[in-house]
């Protein structure tokens, strides 16, 4: 299974490359990961019957109790046989209906495929944590799909709107998933299943909130609005999301816990009445469009409202009725939707006002949408029928509560069902009341027809043999209790009640079509119930102006008005925590005892750290004050150094020259004296926050030292770190193997940071076209220096320094440039490789490279800069998230857990062993991400000022010398 989940990513990756290169034919190629899927879970099919459910476990994050735990039982073959067989249809769909010119192809491509393989994770996932992770990849997914037309205002919104509603379900679901677990003590899925928790008020809401997460996925009542809008798709897109994606993720959810959960009164209520309600509002509203697809997604509103009754019922003949309708309508919902692309792509409306004569020019397509609107409508003999009545005897024959009010839902609902059904049969290929002539037509690729008739056959096919699955079906619906009364699928069971109930749907759905006149006068001048729409904007409208008032009250743009309300906050929460637990401490009896210093040195250099801080606070000029804080940053690596922690000394340096010389490029801008003369009362005011916020600091610290339990994780670390990750170097063990996923947050903090300062001097995209010119000229010439042969003067460093204006050139600098540069960048690569063992490693080499290029930049300007390194940043920041990233998933390929790590020893004559950790690929990654942002503060913050700084002064500037900056707002 994860193999298959690793063959959907490297499609997923290559989308982009297929399309570009093939056009639409490359969706067939993007077919293959569903074909060896719907192969594989055939294959499976035998196993499954004698009882079998393949399994597949890794570790993964074991602190959070989160494992890659998939496995495949009756329930996820039934999902996967849809969600690939569905998903090949759809992609062949695509290769015919979309043009070479179809904007954003390859994009669309890419995310198609991959919703793909996200819904298999979610439907294998045994792990609630885990199913949690693909049902927001789904999310994401659709939300990029629906909004695919992102020129048009309309898909934007729609796309939004989905993912708002979906995120808050997804949201309360992951709380609800966190307390189930915790009740159940384990986060295992099927475990759950086979022995829930008892009932509790904690388990109850869990059951509601993920019941809320399941009903917002499935666009059931009060969050059914977001699915016609998200018509604004694509048509192959809507016909996936409708008929096996998306949408289905939450009647997956349903019926996985139905089994455990299905006896609890808060379960059966909600799946009953929002159930309910769904099915009769969305098959009422379905009667009232105009526009084909709209039609279809109210219909599949109001089937997913079927589905939810009958999968929360709870008992095995509805769920036997469930799974048939489940399959049922994955068949006939993709042949309708892509039957509609057909005669939008051939006609270029899907106004079933003006289509008019469709019938005699598409035949072949108007026979199969016949079959799926007549399976959809419950018309034997087709697969729809089939479910429909295993439906109505489940709940005619039904044990639990509710049986027959819930009976008399759906039978109005499935009239409602019968009559859009022959709405839309007559709109797409009757006579159109409003049209003057037939409507103009051209002919489709093969694609686009052969699909929806392949599609409309399986629902005529799959009828007759339908009784041949009950074994199957069985060892999942086994898991329900079991009534009297048992449902049999198949075509034909004799002459009841049942029989007779679906005559009576089909001859009142009739009666409804023949006065839809009347029906649709009767619904345009009907009171309007408020719709769920509008509800959505007003609340989406009142939070707009909340956060407006708010922002406007609490942030004006003051930097001391923003800063004391951050520091109010912590001194508010984490102060009165402190307090608290300061009382339990103490109360306790626990000893304290505080060393204030263990050598005099240290005495001596917390002093000076003090009056550097104060000195900092009482200074009028900007770099006197920059300089000073220098001081404290300065001690306090010389503090981590007289505790004997040599790694933290270096990288606090490092990082302390980089800050000192970030200021000093962006003070150049300002004037030399701080402005403000503050009052008395602004002084008390911000030297008591200052205080304070230093004393809860303190505070948190020595409590959180004091009020510990258990032994620090430090007390066997240097030998642990050595074994479990093959260096000496605690520290940097720590970073890039045992806490590793920390570091991955980090390095990407780090790269949304760097692109934060370059979207603030780069305004324009026309600035960073130009940066990328002088780039490729720089690397254009190098080039050519090497094809021709030149001296060393016109190709080593500072071989630019011609363009520098003369003003600003040293001549010392220079020579200390020349001798240092290469030192210094030779010895970030010596602490890069020896920081596994020794101080050091990615981050800190990452940092004197950035400073070697400071150098380099201080000596020669903007010219030289390029000329040392004439890429991108955003080419080392990608690149080094990318080798971060993929150490971890190699890894997981080896057949270990993600960011796991390997030791070799390598012999090597008259050398030794070479002592090789795989995590130091890792480490080269947050060595580039870092040398990355380096490079990004030096061309914003460096050159892109230095040509400010020249502007305003009015002196000459030399083509290409400096990168220009964006217009000031």
């Amino acid at each position: 299974m994860l193999a298959l989940l690793v063959i959907h990513f490297c499609a997923y990756a290559l989308a982009p490359f297929l399309i570009r290169v093939f056009g639409p034919r490359g969706f067939w190629v993007l077919a293959i990961p569903n074909v060896v899927t719907a192969g594989w879970a055939l294959a499976q099919a035998p196993a499954l019957l004698q009882g079998a459910t393949p399994t597949q476990t890794w570790s993964w994050i074991p602190s959070i109790v989160m494992s890659i735990d998939l496995r495949l039982d009756v329930l996820s073959w039934v999902m996967t046989l849809i969600i690939s067989i569905i998903g090949l249809l759809v992609l062949i769909y695509c290769s015919g209906y979309f043009g070479p010119k179809e904007p954003d192809l390859e994009r669309f491509g890419a995310h198609l495929t991959a919703f793909s393989g996200v819904m298999l994770g979610l439907v294998w996932s045994d792990n609630l944590l885990l199913l949690y992770l693909f049902w927001e990849l789904t999310t994401v997914l659709s939300y990029l799909l629906v909004g695919h037309l992102s020129h048009k205002e309309e898909s934007r919104q729609a796309a939004t709107q989905a993912l708002v509603v979906t995120t808050f379900g997804g949201l309360a679901m992951l709380v609800g998933m966190v307390i189930l677990g915790f009740a159940a003590g384990t986060y295992r899925v099927s475990e759950i299943v086979a022995n829930p928790p008892a009932a509790s008020a904690a388990v109850a809401v869990a059951v509601v909130l993920i019941l809320l997460g399941a009903v917002s996925k499935s666009a059931l009542v009060p969050f059914h609005f977001w699915l016609p809008g998200a018509m604004a798709a694509p048509t192959p897109v809507s016909a996936y999301l409708h008929a096996a994606a998306m949408v289905k993720a939450g009647i997956f959810l349903v019926a996985r816990f139905s089994p455990a959960f299905s006896d609890r009164l808060e379960w059966l209520i909600t799946c009953l009445v929002l159930g309910g309600l769904t099915m009769v509002i969305g098959g009422y509203r379905a009667l009232r469009q105009h526009d084909l697809k709209l039609l279809l997604a109210y219909g599949t509103v109001s089937q997913l409202g079927f589905l939810v009754i009958l999968f929360g019922t709870g008992t095995q003949n509805a769920a036997l009725a469930g799974m048939t309708m489940l399959v049922s309508h994955a068949v006939f919902k993709a042949a309708l939707f892509l039957t509609v692309g057909a005669i939008d792509h051939a006609t270029g409306t899907r106004d079933l006002r003006v289509l008019d004569g469709l019938g005699r020019r598409m035949p072949v397509l108007m026979v199969c949408s016949i079959l799926a609107a007549a399976s959809m409508a419950g018309v034997p003999p087709l697969l729809g029928f089939v479910g429909k009545e295993a439906a109505y005897g489940a709940l005619l024959h039904g044990e639990a509560p509710f049986s027959r009010i819930v009976l008399g839902v759906v039978v109005l609902g499935s009239v409602l069902t019968f009559a859009y059904s022959a709405r839309f049969l007559w709109g797409a290929w009757g006579p159109g009341p409003e049209a003057e002539k037939p409507t103009e037509t051209h002919d489709n690729p093969l694609a686009v027809t052969a699909v929806p008739v392949t599609l409309g056959a399986l629902s005529l096919l799959l009828a007759p043999p339908s009784a041949l699955a009950e074994p199957m079906l069985g060892l999942w619906t086994g898991l329900f209790p079991k009534e009297e009364y048992a449902a049999h699928l198949g075509l034909w069971h004799g002459l009841n009640l049942v029989l007779l109930l679906s005559l009576a749907t089909l001859a009142l759905g009739a009666l409804l079509f023949a006065a839809r006149v009347h029906i649709e006068n009767f619904q345009r001048e009907a009171p309007h119930v408020p719709a769920a729409i509008s509800a959505y904007r007003a609340i989406m409208k009142g939070l707009d102006r909340l956060s407006l008032e708010i922002t406007g009250v609490l942030f004006k743009g003051s930097l001391p008005l923003s800063l004391s309300l951050i520091l109010l906050v912590f001194i508010g929460f984490p102060g009165l925590t402190m307090a608290l637990a300061a009382l339990d401490v103490f109360n306790a009896g626990i000893p304290v005892g505080i060393v204030w210093f263990e050598t005099p040195a240290q005495l001596l250099v917390a002093i000076v750290v003090a009056m550097g801080a104060v000195a900092t606070v009482l200074s009028l000029r900007r770099f006197r004050a920059v300089f000073l804080v220098g001081v404290t940053g300065y001690g306090s690596a010389l503090l981590f150094l007289l505790h004997g922690a040599p790694d933290l000394a270096l990288t606090q340096v490092l990082v302390e020259t980089v800050s000192l010389v970030v200021f000093v490029l962006v003070l150049r801008r300002f004037s030399g004296r701080f402005p403000d003369v503050m009052s008395v009362r602004d002084r008390v005011w911000r030297t008591s926050l200052g205080v304070l916020s230093g004393g809860v600091m303190t505070g948190v610290a020595l409590i959180a030292s004091m009020a510990r339990t258990a032994l620090p994780d430090s007390t066997n670390m240097p030998v642990s770190a050595y074994e479990f990750g093959g260096g000496l170097n605690v520290v940097n063990v720590i970073l890039v193997d045992i806490r590793a996923w920390d570091t991955m947050g980090e390095v990407s903090v780090v790269l949304v940071a760097a692109t934060g300062v370059a979207s603030l001097i780069f305004l324009q995209s026309t600035n960073l076209s130009r940066l990328r010119i002088n780039l490729a000229a720089m690397r254009a010439k190098r080039f050519e220096h090497r094809r021709t042969g030149g001296t060393t003067a016109d190709a080593g460093w500072l071989s630019e320094i011609q363009a520098l204006p003369i003003e600003r050139r040293s001549l010392m600098f220079e020579v200390i440039t020349r001798v240092i540069f290469h030192t210094v960048m030779l010895w970030s690569l010596y602490l890069l490789f020896t920081g596994h063992n020794d101080p050091g490693g990615g981050f800190a080499g990452g940092l004197v490279a950035g400073l070697g290029l400071t150098i380099r930049y201080l000596a020669g300007g903007a010219a030289e800069l390029r000329a040392a390194m004439p890429v991108m940043p955003g080419a080392l920041l990608g690149s080094g998230l990318f080798l971060s990233a993929g150490a971890g998933f190699v890894s997981m390929l080896a057949g270990g857990s993600v960011l796991e790590s390997w030791t070799f020893d390598i012999p090597v004559p008259l050398i030794g062993n070479i002592h090789i950790v795989t995590s130091m690929f890792f480490d080269i990654g947050v060595y580039l991400v870092v040398l990355g942002l380096m490079l990004d503060i030096l061309r914003s913050l460096g050159s892109s000022l230095d040509y400010r700084i020249a502007e305003a002064e009015g002196r000459a500037i030399e083509p290409g010398t400096y990168e220009p900056m964006g217009e000031r707002r």
